[in-house]
């Protein structure tokens, strides 16, 4: 018998407890080898003060076992109270979030009954950073960070999965033809890895066309890599397109820590009722299963709950006339896999899980080789309200700022240029952007010069709100150009 693997349990909130005990259950059938520390997470644990969500000595179970079998937790209403699953995910560098999303077509009514996708979620970085400041008094900011290290380790993760699963391609959605820098370098990371891994497709697809394709036509695809927001939104949807999304199991996946839980809330409204579905959490505890290393556990769960499913053996999410045997409980579900393990499917896929999926698959980056950078202007950022908001006007009163090569070539607002040459129907708000550089954009400069340009404008008594160097390197452009310059 293999040894027990100690591993941190929270039961969350809602049906939070109710789903872990009857997933725990179907564990312990199966002849799972755990050792299980408990933890509280979520409501009273926010009430008690910590604005996260998880007190401190939590963290210590964390850190001993490296793997989380998380329930949905209910996050209380009001300012002040941080996102647990970000809190966790950037604590303990969980970069990758994996989300099968299976249609389970006719005993889980879909219109897309083959649809049999994988979506891989980078998880730390994109706007998700969660830097956002408030610059004037209508103008709001967040910072889209994109790391070139994030994107090579999401990038191998998937087609390290994609190997390991027997998945034959991989496509990628970004919004780079609008995002060039910072969607631009996911793609061109994605390609560069896809190179490394000829026995696998790759593509990649503009992020609104793809959404619009997955909706309608999801097998389509095989494993879909996206960066934070656009795997975060779409995961959802293809998860209830599927046919519920209360049946998506996730992992989040980093160097050292896992993460495993259900995709869906903590719904107290059915909290204490015996009717919660406890399936995302299994089908999550069946991925935390292969990742600690007993694969035959898993695949003998996993098996038992498509019989279970074919046997029309349903809780009431799911219960329809027809289709269904029998409606159930939570407690009578749980039995009722239970009693079917080491059963498998007869019209479902059965599920194996090889010896490729037993290794922990893993993201990795190159160190990044320094580029030659040259300083060849600045962007400053003005809270301006002058008469009208006429840009001509603060034009005018930045005319003679000048340092070194750099000089006032562009004024945008809200990216748009307005001057020169603006357009009188664009609207502007109180927030612009100056930019200064040489007229070609090609003269370096140092960062004295910059310093010289915040003095003179500051000496005009304009509100400067920050600044943006830009930067050539390997000389080139290495920032956005206005639009319209």
């Amino acid at each position: 018998m293999a040894a027990k693997r100690a591993i941190t349990v929270a039961s969350g909130d809602g049906i939070g407890p109710e789903i872990m005990d009857a997933t725990l259950a179907i564990l312990d059938a199966a002849g799972a080898q755990l050792e299980i520390e408990r933890i509280d997470i979520g409501e009273k644990v926010y009430e008690q003060g910590h604005t996260s969500g998880i007190a401190n000595e939590s963290w210590d179970s964390l850190r001993r076992t490296k793997v989380f079998l998380k329930a949905p937790i209910t996050t209380p209403q009001g300012g002040g109270f941080k996102s647990l699953n970000v809190t966790i995910r950037k604590t303990l560098g969980l970069y990758s979030n994996v989300r099968p999303c299976i249609s389970y077509h006719p005993y889980v009514a879909t219109k897309h009954p083959v649809m049999d996708i994988v979506i891989i979620r980078e998880n730390e970085e994109d706007l998700y950073a969660g830097i956002e400041h408030q610059q004037t008094d209508e103008v709001t900011q967040c910072l889209k960070i994109i790391t070139r290290p994030g994107c090579e380790k999401i990038a191998r993760f998937a087609f390290e999965y994609a190997r390991a699963y027997g998945r034959k391609k991989v496509t990628c959605f970004t919004k780079d033809n609008i995002m060039k820098l910072t969607d631009g370098l996911f793609h061109k990371v994605f390609d560069e890895v896809a190179a490394e891994y000829p026995d696998i497709q790759n593509e990649h697809w503009i992020v609104d066309i793809g959404a619009a394709k997955l909706a309608d036509t999801p097998e389509a695809f095989d494993m879909i890599l996206m960066p934070n927001l656009y795997g975060d939104i779409l995961s959802d949807v293809a998860a209830q397109i599927t046919g519920s999304v209360g049946l998506g199991g996730s992992a989040n996946i980093g160097q050292e820590y896992a993460m495993f839980e259900a995709i869906h809330g903590s719904a107290p409204r059915r909290a204490g009722q015996n009717m919660a579905n406890p399936s995302g959490l299994l089908l999550g505890a069946v991925q935390m299963m292969v990742y600690i290393g007993q694969p035959e556990v898993a695949e003998k769960v996993h098996n038992a709950w498509l019989k279970t499913l074919e046997d029309g053996i349903h809780t009431y999410d799911l219960f329809k006339e027809g289709t269904s045997v029998e409606k159930v409980g939570t407690k009578e579900f749980a039995q009722a896999i239970i009693q079917r393990l080491g059963s498998k499917p007869q019209k479902l896929k059965e599920v194996v899980y090889n010896k490729e999926n037993r290794k922990q698959i893993q993201g990795r980056f190159n160190p990044t080789v320094p580029a030659k950078k040259d300083l060849v202007g600045v962007d400053i950022f003005l809270h301006w309200n002058g008469v009208n908001r006429n840009p001509n006007d603060l034009g005018k009163i930045l005319s003679g700022v000048k340092s070194g090569s750099f000089e006032l070539v562009l004024i945008t607002n809200r990216g748009v240029k307005v001057f020169p040459d603006g357009q009188p129907e664009t609207f502007c708000t109180d927030h612009w952007r100056c930019r200064f550089t040489s007229k070609k954009m090609d003269q370096p400069g140092s960062y004295e010069h910059v310093l010289a340009l915040l003095n003179q404008v500051h000496a005009l008594g304009l509100d400067i709100i920050k600044t943006e160097n830009l930067n050539r390197f390997d000389g080139k452009l290495a920032f956005s150009l206005g639009q319209g310059q």
